[in-house]
């Protein structure tokens, strides 16, 4: 049996604090501008906060400050309208995330003063900021609190078609709505972040095909983790092979390096890597004749052989082509290093003749292990063939030195069972769209 090495670099989002366990796997981060854009999408650009404000019905404001100091009310004042609201992010390091939405609120209502009514608008800029913390983790789903929400009011432009306002007026409103709205407008942004995390959550629990072979159900492994560097997402799932049969893999917590001047980081642990592997290459037996139209050393391989059978062997072949079938032992194992990634795949190589009465004569059984890995801006693996360790199972005929069959069973392996290796893992591993920010031009890093 012969055994490849695999070299490369492998494909690892995922990232958790550093005091717990530490499985190796790689890192992936995107700049923090896709994230910001994402909840600003989320909140701003797809119309929630607007939707979720638009019900906003203020208290009265009674007080005396009209025309000629005439007792004045507002009444009936309600959101017309959000205008040019703006989206912040900031991380916390050990709690969340710092969320702060910028806006000018257009309200509007009915103003009496003394005995003329009429139409009241005010804009008013406000600044909510709230602390976001993720809490109460199970099974793949968090809850989102918000903590030490603050709502600060800056300047309020009132306007009335008489024109018929006073200063006492502006400070009338402005004392009232900074008495209310913070009161309001916080539960609003409490509701529109839990819509949204929900929203987000769902693109972390996903079920995806892996071509023809089976499914992947991610799901979050943990809590998220902040420092005030990036948000870290350590990502697992449950891999299914057609027929609903799960390929088992340690869930171990995983914790890397964080990639600098970056908001998000993505982790996949080594394990929940090898158990896709598993599900990817499922190759059957291949058996073919030793000839150059299948394998360009053929001969070289043959003469090779020959030279190893026994003097005088009456059971050992003549010169007719041998025989060799090759088969995938195990599962397929990747080691991830600093910078370098191995596959490490056994292969059963038989070196047989079919006798005239039927019977198979073994003349050789290797073991070989390795193969080299090459990476691809995709969570796509390429494989070369790296070191080769070449080892003896059996023999019926009595072979004991196989030495000098190494470089040609290295020549074997690359020209017949590598390209379909290679084609089996040419569909890549499928991520989930996370967060909903495309895993385009990221940084990878083992």
């Amino acid at each position: 049996m012969m055994m490849l090495k695999l070299f490369g670099i492998v494909f690892f989002c995922g990232l958790l604090s550093p005091s717990q366990g530490v499985l190796s796997g790689l890192s992936c981060a995107v700049s923090p501008g896709a994230m910001q854009n994402v909840l600003s999408d989320a909140i701003l650009q797809n119309g929630l906060l607007q939707q979720h404000l638009q019900g906003l019905v203020l208290p009265n404001i009674m007080g005396e400050g009209g025309l000629l100091n005439s007792p004045t009310s507002i009444t009936g004042l309600h959101l017309v309208k959000v205008q040019l609201p703006r989206l912040s992010v900031v991380l916390l390091p050990g709690i969340g995330v710092q969320l702060t939405i910028a806006a000018k609120l257009e309200l509007s209502g009915n103003c009496l003063v003394g005995l003329l009514s009429e139409l009241i608008d005010i804009l008013v800029d406000v600044n909510i900021t709230a602390n976001i913390k993720c809490t109460n983790f199970e099974s793949g789903t968090v809850q989102v609190v918000i903590e030490d929400c603050l709502c600060i009011l800056g300047a309020v432009k009132i306007k009335l078609l008489s024109g018929l306002l006073s200063l006492s007026v502006n400070e009338i409103v402005l004392n009232q709505l900074t008495a209310t709205l913070p009161g309001l407008l916080c539960p609003v942004v409490d509701i529109v972040v839990n819509l949204v995390n929900i929203q987000l959550l769902g693109t972390l629990n996903a079920v995806i095909p892996v071509g023809t072979a089976g499914t992947i159900h991610y799901q979050l492994a943990s809590l998220p983790f902040t420092s005030g560097l990036f948000l870290g997402l350590d990502l697992d799932g449950a891999v299914k092979q057609v027929g609903g049969s799960i390929i088992p893999h340690d869930s171990s917590p995983s914790a890397l390096p964080p990639l600098l001047d970056k908001l998000l980081v993505l982790g996949l642990r080594q394990s929940f890597l090898n158990a896709v592997l598993s599900l990817l290459i499922q190759i059957p037996p291949q058996t073919f004749t030793c000839t150059p139209e299948v394998f360009s050393g053929a001969s070289r391989l043959q003469e090779a052989i020959t030279t190893l059978l026994p003097a005088g062997c009456s059971t050992c072949p003549g010169t007719s082509p041998l025989s060799i079938k090759l088969t995938l032992s195990g599962n397929p194992l990747i080691l991830l290093e600093k910078n370098k990634a191995t596959v490490e795949l056994s292969v059963m190589i038989q070196v047989f003749v079919k006798r005239l009465d039927g019977a198979i004569l073994n003349l050789l059984l290797l073991k070989a292990v390795s193969v080299d890995v090459k990476s691809s801006n995709r969570l796509v693996l390429g494989l070369s063939l790296g070191s080769i360790s070449l080892s003896l199972e059996s023999s019926d005929v009595g072979i004991s030195n196989i030495s000098n069959l190494k470089p040609h069973c290295s020549s074997l392996l690359a020209e017949t069972l590598l390209p379909l290796i290679n084609g089996a893992l040419g569909i890549g591993i499928p991520l989930p769209n996370v967060l909903g920010i495309p895993l385009i031009k990221v940084d990878i890093q083992i």
